[in-house]
């Protein structure tokens, strides 16, 4: 703690100059404030449950790291600028880390209001595995002149996958990739096979990895909402393979041929994955599902 307030009191809070960002830290290897994505991305990167954002001023940017959010911090100046009533007691900020959990907890609970079903705990889902990197925050990538947006050097696509009637007999699903606007790469396909919002999920992600490799691309940051899809690639995969294709429980992993193409897909390039919350106003999420919705209906 002391440390914290020390660190906090030693820097100014100047707006950055030329252009100059300043990427905050919340969760990673060493948090803090940093003038460039290199040395953010070096904390940040495959840690798991990673938390940053870039902001233009290093107050705002020390303000997110001490666990509010550039909202909050104005509107607590603009509170202690203000006389307060001798009753009044303020409530305990909310921090975006908890309006996150929030919204991810909901998308475990409820469907969205066309396709997806709640987040699904099949028996192939190993719940000991480790969580895999979330960037609640999302930093906004750079649209380079080849029209592929970039964090660092790695490109950046979005996936999303649904099935309207999902578990049913007249089940459709559609799956999304979004790469940017107008985009010539951007993908709205019916799900070949058996139809369902996991297997949608997963093709999605395929797809985009396919299409990332036709443009000779090495290293790609794929964001999905689908926490499934991460863990099966990143936790899973290699204990199943390991047991023949068997669960922890001894059961048989549905997606078996699902996540061996996906698997198979991802090597000779290098992937992150990224989880981002759905529903919750991110541009890139929005158009992925919106894509998917539009491919189910075809």
């Amino acid at each position: 703690m002391l440390r914290w307030l020390v660190a906090l009191l030693s820097r100014s809070c100047l707006v950055s100059k030329g252009g100059a960002m300043f990427y905050a830290v919340r969760r990673g290897r060493r948090t803090g404030v940093y003038r460039t994505w290199a040395e953010c991305q070096q904390q940040v990167n495959r840690f798991a449950a990673a938390s940053f954002k870039k902001f233009a001023t290093e107050r705002e940017a020390w303000a997110f790291v001490n666990g509010g959010t550039p909202e909050e911090h104005r509107e607590h100046q603009q509170q202690q600028q203000q006389p307060r009533p001798a009753d009044a007691h303020g409530a305990s900020a909310v921090t975006q880390e908890n309006v996150s959990q929030r919204v991810e907890s909901k998308e475990d609970l409820l469907c969205c209001s066309t396709c997806k079903r709640p987040y699904e705990q099949s028996a192939n889902e190993e719940h000991t595995a480790k969580r895999a990197k979330h960037d609640e925050v999302h930093l906004a990538p750079t649209v380079s002149g080849d029209k592929f947006s970039y964090m660092g050097d790695f490109a950046v696509v979005y996936t999303d996958g649904c099935c309207s009637g999902n578990g049913r007999n007249r089940a459709r699903a559609g799956i999304g990739v979004y790469w940017g606007p107008g985009h010539p790469l951007n993908i709205s396909e019916r799900l070949p096979g058996r139809q369902t919002n996991q297997r949608a999920e997963i093709h999605a992600a395929c797809k985009a990895i396919e299409q990332a490799k036709s443009q000779n691309i090495k290293k790609l940051i794929i964001y999905t909402d689908s926490k499934f899809t991460i863990n099966g690639i990143t936790s899973w995969v290699d204990n199943w393979k390991t047991n023949g294709w068997r669960t922890s429980s001894g059961g048989s992993v549905i997606n078996k041929e699902d996540f061996e193409r996906l698997d198979s897909l991802s090597k000779g390039i290098e992937i992150q994955w990224m989880h981002i919350p759905g529903h919750a106003g991110f541009q890139g999420n929005e158009e992925a599902d919106r894509l998917a919705r539009e491919g189910a209906t075809k």
